[in-house]
């Protein structure tokens, strides 16, 4: 497995080899204790997500404040995305920095994103299915929205007109976000 550092501490790249074949290809998606061990500590995984989405679709960016934080492991199985990650963390001298990696079927990367950022990420292709593993389970009283395009941030989308939910239009500006982080 290749492992890719960012510039912001916490954040990893994780590339799964893949054996191929004339039949077709094979890779370990997940393992746990190889998993801990990239992580540095003992990470636990309590639920499973998917989402499908066409394309130009953007969502977050999401986070749960504490005692619900969630760490989250994604990837792509169909499709592809600009996944984004922002450093929520008041002590890190990357706060309010982000990390974009693009995720898709074709290239294998997953992206840890640990608790303390937020997260979210726009869809490139249509019908792109969007798996993660969650560290605490949903909790909709813990969960905060932060507005995708928010200028102190400055997330280089690469689009003007997303299609986005309610709830992600109406997120907070990062200047009036208190992190709980």
């Amino acid at each position: 497995m290749e492992i890719i550092r960012p510039f912001i501490d916490g954040l990893i790249i994780l590339v799964p080899k893949k054996y191929e074949d004339a039949r077709g290809h094979f890779s370990e998606s997940f393992n746990q204790k190889v998993f801990n061990e990239i992580a540095g500590k003992k990470i636990i995984f309590v639920q499973d997500n998917e989402s499908v989405s066409r394309k130009d679709v953007l969502r977050g960016l999401h986070f749960q404040t504490p005692p619900h934080a969630q760490g989250k492991l994604v990837r792509v199985v169909q499709g592809a995305v600009l996944d984004v990650a922002v450093d929520l963390r008041k002590n890190s001298p990357t706060y309010g920095k982000w990390h974009s990696e693009e995720l898709s079927a074709k290239n294998g990367k997953q992206f840890w994103i640990p608790e303390g950022f937020a997260h979210g990420f726009l869809t490139l292709e249509d019908d792109t299915k969007f798996l993660y593993k969650c560290t605490d389970y949903y909790a909709p009283q813990a969960e905060k929205t932060i507005v995708w395009n928010d200028p102190a941030i400055g997330i280089d989308w690469n689009i003007f007109n997303p299609l986005i939910s309610e709830k992600d239009k109406n997120g907070i500006i990062f200047d009036d976000l208190y992190s709980p982080f």
